[in-house]
């Protein structure tokens, strides 16, 4: 059974607007892991156009973790394109102690985290991206409100919200924003995070809580 998971349980509102429940989840729908070690083994055999296929099963879950991580549609993408790159030079290797999922996860998020780390060292924006025309987008504008209560007046408080949420993510480390986004963002259970992020569900679950305290502290004032 898939995972959807939202930030619900946060007390915190703003405006009538809840502070942490407005991420958007993706959950953890993947193909089979049977059909996925079919593709694997003959592409480890030079099969290419088996390959293709595990890359077309994974790509838009990988380009969207590392758009959302990196804050960035171009690191994104490149990043996403690197992540499948090492998949593929590194296939022989692959010995099927864990999922291909959770393998391109993994090598995807030590992407994300080597780069959050290189922004955080030069302490250079993560919200802002450029549309095909050049104009400057929010990411989190991105998530679209169909509420029935939708108005222009609440759609500003949430917008407002979300560039207040933005920085406050920006200001936890590079591994409590991975954990912190992986859970709420990705939808993903703190156990898929663990191994994904190759620690234990009892870090991961100390990381998320050192994450979600910081925001709490930074949003508190927006009550």
């Amino acid at each position: 059974m898939p995972e959807t998971s939202q930030i619900r349980s946060a007390p915190d509102h703003v405006n009538g607007v809840g502070v942490l429940s407005l991420v958007s989840t993706a959950g953890e729908n993947r193909p089979s892991r049977t059909e996925d070690a079919q593709l694997i083994r003959a592409a480890q055999q030079g099969n290419t156009a088996a390959f293709e296929q595990l890359v077309q099963r994974y790509d838009r879950a990988i380009l969207r973790l590392t758009t959302h991580l990196t804050g960035s549609e171009e690191d994104g993408q490149d990043i996403y394109q690197e992540a499948f790159l090492r998949a593929y030079i590194h296939l022989a290797r692959f010995r099927f102690e864990c999922s291909f999922y959770t393998w391109i996860y993994r090598i995807a998020t030590n992407l994300c985290l080597d780069h959050l780390r290189r922004k955080r060292t030069r302490a250079v924006e993560l919200t802002i991206t450029y549309s095909p025309d050049g104009q400057e987008q929010k990411l989190l504008d991105r998530i679209p409100d169909h509420s029935v209560s939708a108005s222009p007046e609440r759609n500003l408080a949430r917008r407002v919200l979300r560039e207040h949420i933005a920085r406050a993510l920006s200001n936890l480390s590079p591994r409590e924003r991975m954990v912190f986004e992986l859970k709420h963002y990705q939808g993903l259970q703190l156990r898929s995070v663990a191994v994904i992020l190759n620690t234990t569900e009892g870090t991961v679950k100390n990381t998320l809580f050192r994450a979600t305290h910081k925001l709490r502290v930074q949003l508190a004032g927006l009550r």
